[in-house]
């Protein structure tokens, strides 16, 4: 979801284009209850993108259920009341069983000490056998399968810290058949195998941090750079993962998906005025509802490094994070050209100097926005030491190099040509319906106007070597900076 990426995903539409001829296929619309639309035509194929923005993710998790967010990625292929069951009153009675089964049990549980063992015990095969029973009214993959009988593509989610998003492509003959199921599904979730997916969630996560030293190491890093803002939540943690339940689902989608909290974007051969009367007539009856909750906890000043390290057998690695502003922040473009000029491609800085020149390091990286961006948060660098060579070294290789930048700056060929990539992107760049709707969505929910893609390329225009250098040495002090390294286990310890 960053500036570059979405530099790529304009390519055809915006070369040899003003901004008003853009405008002039775009059509937005906001219905009664809040829910926006950005419909772009496109007749070049027959086909159509549809994306589903909601601008609410991992960090607005509640305390204790860390993943919930996560989770409606997961449920969406489920289907809904009326696609994906095999008896739906039957189903819905079952499913209410299951969780009254489970309060029971949380209630046992909840006694500690004072808990009747053989209670929990005969709580805990009740609730397997309510969830089997459940589960046996599934239609399984009945959703997915009636999209893809209707030629559809892509069908997916994802989910950041900052949002959740869901999109596929259809023929643009079934762009009816989007409504009618996004629509059902957006006003009424159906939880179903919603304890199967948790196990699939909690896999995730052993798979992508457990049992990775990489994902450790960055787990390790956010949870020391941040002491209290949600950005500290990499993908959720083991316990809560294990205890989420589906009322808890169903009273986050109360709070977070409400119309006004959502933007969909559509684009492809399409009528724009035919879109409009279908989401006024599938989306339209969806209630509105206040906003959720502002997110108010802010990070504090950090006043000094803070170093962490975990234990690993595996390749060493390092990683260092800065604290830095938001994405909306003006500083914004010229940490993305630093970005270009410290670590992208072969020219630049720290791939001359460390992995071809020096060979300190096998692999480097920097991300001017890491994990996400909606709030403050890192620039970071990610580094691999090549053979013989030891994350001190890089440390200490990144720290001349950074010095250099403070002192005597950036040329301008550095600059001009992190310009260039971006302009390249542009006239080579994936020209799909799918990578415009989410870039519309996205940049929507986040500026309030899908025009300001036009208005950042502006911006990084503007960026001078004078304000990668200003911002080198506003952000990249010692005081701002969070030191996470794995080193090798203590004799007795590696298994």
């Amino acid at each position: 979801m960053r500036r570059f990426a979405l530099f790529t995903l304009l390519a055809a539409c915006l070369s040899a284009q003003s901004l008003q001829d853009f405008e002039k296929r775009i059509t937005e619309f906001t219905l009664a209850n809040g829910l926006h639309f950005i419909v772009m035509e496109r007749h070049e194929a027959p086909v159509v993108s549809f994306y589903m923005h909601v601008d609410s993710g991992a960090a607005n998790d509640p305390a204790n259920a860390s993943s919930t967010a996560h989770m409606f990625e997961h449920m969406i292929g489920k289907g809904t009341v009326s696609l994906g069951t095999k008896n739906w009153p039957e189903e819905e009675k079952a499913l209410k069983e299951v969780e009254a089964v489970y309060d029971k049990l949380e209630g046992e549980r909840a006694k500690g000490r004072r808990a009747d063992k053989a209670q929990i015990e005969r709580l805990e095969a009740e609730l397997k056998n309510a969830i089997a029973k459940a589960d046996g009214f599934v239609d399984q993959n009945a959703f997915t399968r009636e999209i893809e009988r209707n030629g559809g593509v892509g069908f997916n989610a994802s989910t950041s810290l900052d949002a959740t998003n869901y999109f596929y492509s259809l023929p643009s003959n079934r762009a009816e058949l989007w409504f009618a199921l996004q629509s059902e599904w957006t006003a009424r979730p159906v939880f179903r195998e919603f304890y199967k997916e948790r196990d699939v969630v909690r896999e995730e996560r052993r798979m992508r941090v457990e049992s990775s030293a990489q994902g450790k190491l960055i787990e390790a890093l956010l949870t020391t750079s941040f002491t209290a803002h949600p950005y500290r939540n990499f993908i959720g943690w083991a316990s809560d993962i294990e205890n989420l339940r589906a009322k808890g689902g169903e009273a986050f989608h109360k709070t977070y998906y409400v119309p006004a909290n959502m933007c969909i974007s559509i684009v492809g051969d399409i009528n724009a005025a035919e879109m409009k009367k279908l989401a006024e007539k599938y989306f339209g009856p969806i209630p509105a509802g206040p906003l959720p909750p502002r997110l108010v906890t802010v990070e504090p000043k950090q006043e000094g490094t803070k170093r962490t390290s975990i234990e690993s057998p595996a390749q060493p690695f390092v990683a260092i994070g800065y604290h830095r502003p938001e994405n909306t922040h003006s500083d914004d473009a010229a940490l993305d050209v630093l970005n270009g000029v410290l670590s992208s491609g072969r020219t630049s800085i720290l791939h001359k100097e460390l992995v071809e020149e020096k060979k300190t390091a096998l692999g480097i990286q920097t991300i001017s926005s890491f994990p996400s961006g909606k709030y403050p948060h890192l620039f970071i660098y990610f580094a691999v030491p090549n053979q013989g060579k030891t994350v001190d070294e890089l440390e200490k290789a990144w720290e001349e190099i950074i010095a250099r930048v403070q002192k005597d700056g950036v040329d301008e060929a550095a600059v001009k040509r992190v310009k260039t990539k971006a302009r390249a992107g542009l006239l080579r760049a994936l020209d799909s319906n799918s990578g415009l709707a989410n870039a519309f969505a996205a940049t929507y929910m986040t500026h309030g106007d899908w025009r300001k893609i036009f208005t950042d390329l502006e911006e990084l225009e503007k960026v001078t070597p004078a304000d990668v250098k200003r911002v080198a040495n506003e952000y990249f002090k010692p005081t701002n900076k969070t030191v996470a390294v794995t080193v090798q286990p203590t004799k007795g310890d590696a298994k």
